[in-house]
């Protein structure tokens, strides 16, 4: 910054916010006070705001943005006027961000500017909106949503006045004007944060989570054989599951399909509780149903598909005859698609750790499905082959081979099912 000294910057938002918590900075943000953007232009910035005054420092790359104010003119998180001037104080540009946590700035002489009790909210741990504008914009109940899986290891809980107004905002349709893009945007996003069930809960606390995840919410309150399921409640079973997934793996896609690997639980007539029948092939076309909606992406889609419609015979993987367990790794792709069936795995184990009182409870099916792969993909082709088989009889043969493959490996190595 030393080069515009002459320019009344301030540092602002997450950069603030992560300081005072003792986190690592990622990003800064800076905003830029009683400048025009031909004053920014002339000193090299490049502009990248198409709504709003942005700009890109000429030498560090990072954003200045003039300081503005927002007025609500349409209905959604794109009906707002933005008005930028040198008229326009730093308590203004403050004042229309989400939470108190990120209305912060921090000047050159390093005075902390919180004119709206964030530091405080900081420090009691409190998720808080700013102003009722808050009320404006849908896309904030994700965000706030996001930032209480980020820090509820930290003990941050949102306030009772914003859960309120957050009600509020759902009940007369607001979060109704969500576009699928953003709300898999910040979806995906909380996946990746240290608490992730924290967002979903935040989301049902409101009621937004029946708008915008029905299939998920529709699990709460389904009961499960508590023989199995301790805990009973479906919709608690899976938030234990994806708290399994959070422990097991940081990839947001395992944690997707962890979340949702249970959605056919919610269409079971209610006269066949706490029984699921099928519940696997109807979980499987609702997730495919919800990632359509969504704009989920293949990878995600493909992987909670395949973890739904195939999770139970996972389980009962020792209880499986030799051309039964052949035929699952043909479905899952496990040749040709390692990986993904690792994460398919990881998943699996995730729903088994998901219950109460088997936290930590071993599952021996993913180390020992990944072994038998290898005895699977080791079978020789070639002398097959050298035989003069090809097409479907040597397809047929190559099947029966890797099954008695897989029918030695059973017997060797098979340990007593969980």
């Amino acid at each position: 910054m030393s080069e515009n000294t002459d320019l009344d910057i301030y540092l602002v938002g997450g950069a603030v916010r992560d300081a005072l918590l003792g986190r690592t900075v990622v990003e800064r943000d800076w905003v830029v006070v009683g400048a025009t953007a031909e004053q920014m232009l002339a000193r090299g910035f490049r502009p990248v705001g198409k709504d709003f005054p942005v700009f890109l420092h000429p030498r560090t790359g990072e954003e200045y943005a003039l300081a503005r104010t927002e007025r609500k003119s349409a209905r959604g998180y794109h009906g707002f006027t933005v008005h930028a001037s040198p008229e326009v104080t730093l308590e203004d540009d403050l004042a229309r961000r989400d939470l108190t946590i990120n209305a912060m700035a921090r000047a050159r002489d390093g005075r902390l500017i919180d004119p709206y009790g964030g530091q405080r909210d900081l420090r009691e741990r409190r998720l808080r909106h700013v102003s009722a504008a808050f009320a404006e914009d849908p896309v904030r109940i994700l965000r706030l949503a996001r930032f209480a899986a980020r820090y509820a290891p930290l003990g941050f809980s949102v306030a009772d006045e914003t859960r309120a107004l957050m009600r509020g905002m759902v009940e007369n349709g607001e979060v109704d004007a969500l576009v699928a893009e953003r709300v898999w945007q910040e979806t995906e996003r909380a996946l990746g944060e240290a608490a992730p069930r924290r967002f979903f809960e935040v989301l049902r606390d409101c009621g937004a989570l029946a708008r915008l995840l029905p299939e998920l919410d529709a699990l709460f309150g389904v009961p499960q054989p508590e023989r199995w399921h301790p805990e009973i409640d479906s919709g608690v079973h899976t938030l234990m599951v994806l708290d399994a997934a959070t422990r097991l793996s940081p990839d947001p896609a395992t944690r997707f399909a962890a979340l949702l690997h249970d959605l056919g639980k919610g269409t079971t007539p209610r006269e066949e509780w706490p029984r699921h029948v099928a519940h696997e092939a109807r979980g499987a076309a609702l997730v495919n149903a919800l990632c359509a909606r969504m704009r989920v992406p293949a990878a995600f889609r493909e992987l909670a598909e395949l973890t739904a419609r195939h999770h139970g015979l996972v389980h009962k993987v020792f209880e499986l005859r030799a051309t039964t367990v052949l035929r699952l790794l043909e479905r899952l792709d496990a040749l040709r698609r390692p990986a993904r069936f690792e994460q398919v795995l990881m998943a699996c184990e995730a729903d088994a750790r998901g219950r109460t009182g088997f936290e930590d409870t071993p599952y021996p099916q993913r180390a020992w499905l990944l072994a038998l792969r290898e005895q699977v993909r080791a079978v020789p082709v070639k002398p097959l082959i050298e035989r003069g088989l090809s097409g479907q009889t040597l397809a047929s043969a190559l099947f029966m081979a890797r099954a008695r493959a897989v029918k030695a490996y059973q017997n060797l190595t098979r340990p007593t099912p969980r």
